[in-house]
């Protein structure tokens, strides 16, 4: 060992911090402002360079993450409703409030488990917006053909967004994460169908 590493390990008070993703040269500059963070999330969505780690992180992350968890983790409240009650509007006010709490979940998970700093993912308040936004539409979604008087037509409608939704998501996955699309439909309607099975269970207790 060197005198120069003796006295480096000798010197007291010495801890070293993480540094974030700017300093660390890992990705680009993150504005201060959260104006100044919206107007770069615009220019990445409106531009070709939608592959930027920038749109990746800040907008495409949370917002998958929301959709995927509106669109699967509702399905059970809401079909078991349907099923147990056999009430299109009492499945309804079970979808919209479970859409509702899930959003406002996600939303203070994602903000909250991350500032940003470190990853350099952004303001945490624009991608909670994201993630609950994308959380409550994905859980609304197919909340809406419930409105229909017909429970026979009202399931039908909502299989068939259910369907369109899961699609969505693979689609995404497979354009934003070069995921394969076969793997990627796979793992995302095998999610479905368990919580299906779910609702299957308890909507015929």
């Amino acid at each position: 060992m060197s005198l120069e590493q003796e006295v480096n390990v000798g010197q007291p008070g010495t801890v070293e911090h993480p540094a974030t993703a700017d300093e660390r040269g890992g990705g680009e500059e993150t504005p201060r402002t959260v104006q100044g963070q919206i107007a770069e999330l615009f220019h990445a969505a409106t531009s070709d360079d939608d592959q930027s780690r920038t749109f990746l992180l800040r907008v495409v992350q949370p917002g998958l993450a929301g959709l995927m968890d509106g669109s699967v983790s509702t399905l059970a409240p809401i079909f078991a409703t349907a099923f147990l009650t056999h009430k299109p509007f009492a499945a309804f006010l079970v979808g919209l409030a479970t859409a509702t709490g899930a959003g406002i979940s996600m939303a203070l998970s994602e903000a909250l488990s991350d500032d940003g700093k470190i990853t350099g993912r952004g303001s945490p308040v624009i991608r909670g917006a994201i993630t609950g936004l994308m959380t409550f539409f994905g859980g609304a979604l197919h909340t809406i053909p419930f409105l229909i008087a017909d429970l026979h037509l009202a399931l039908i409608v909502a299989y068939v967004v259910v369907a369109f939704e899961l699609i969505c998501i693979a689609a995404i996955r497979h354009r934003y994460f070069n995921t394969s699309w076969w793997l990627s439909f796979l793992q995302v309607v095998g999610g479905g169908a368990l919580v299906f099975v779910a609702a299957l269970l308890f909507g015929n207790a």
